[in-house]
């Protein structure tokens, strides 16, 4: 059974939502959005009623500065909600913690937990205004709009594939093709990174790449590990330790 608890902060302590709402306010210049609401969402399975009710405001809240919905939250009428969710295989820290945590409070075993954030956006604005406020908020590289609906069961295993996608014609395509594939798989890389990756697989390996391979060359790219991967440099390593002598 998966069970779903809404925690939000209480007015004075919602600091996040007051600088979304700003943000969108003086960046996005949506003038006639009112107020934003921020709520983290939990949904967990395998724990007992019990252990969810003594959960409630000892690990999924603080009563001091939380309010929390159990299985549902009603919005303002007119309100437009839509919630975010790590990428399949993105590691959510938030989801992790918990799930521990629930397992020393219970002495059993660690439930499965998922998280997501719900926005509820108050104020006369146009879908076209709150599709523009999401591809502001949702970063494709590591999230995605969630569902609202409540999952019957948290699966928690992927399928493992039995075939790789190659990025067919990729050493012939054309700059405004390579932007599309860009766009496409939200690329963290930029596109003369891209045109790099095409003259390496067109000059050496002769071949289009897989997907997976496009994958993993962003990732490795990507500001933080070409810094910490790339970008160091071991001269001089001295280990005063008479074990590894």
């Amino acid at each position: 059974m998966v069970r779903r608890i809404f925690v939000q902060k209480k007015e004075g302590f919602d600091v996040e939502a007051k600088g979304v709402l700003n943000d969108l306010k003086e960046n996005l210049l949506i003038k006639n959005l009112e107020n934003v609401a921020i709520l983290n969402r939990y949904d967990v399975e395998g724990i007992s009623d019990d252990s969810f009710n003594m959960a409630k405001s000892t690990i999924f809240s603080e009563p001091q500065v939380d309010n929390y919905f159990i299985e549902e939250y009603n919005p303002e009428k007119n309100s437009k909600v839509f919630a975010v969710e790590f990428l399949p295989g993105q590691f959510d820290q938030r989801a992790a913690s918990l799930s521990e945590c629930l397992q020393i409070l219970t002495g059993e075993g660690r439930p499965n937990v998922k998280t997501a954030k719900l926005y509820v956006l108050s104020g006369n604005i146009s879908d076209e205004e709150v599709a523009k406020i999401k591809k502001y908020l949702i970063n494709p590289v590591e999230a995605r709009e969630a569902s609202l609906e409540k999952p019957e069961k948290l699966d928690s295993k992927s399928n493992i594939p039995t075939t790789v996608e190659n990025v067919e014609n990729f050493i012939n395509m054309t700059d405004e093709e390579l932007e599309k594939i860009y766009n496409q798989y939200g690329l963290a890389m930029d596109l003369a990174d891209l045109k790099f990756c095409q003259n390496y697989f067109k000059s050496t390996e002769k071949r289009d790449p897989t997907i997976t391979e496009m994958k993993m060359i962003d990732t490795y790219w990507s500001d933080h590990c070409r810094h910490t991967t790339f970008m160091t440099r071991l001269e001089v390593i001295d280990i005063e330790w008479d074990l590894l002598k």
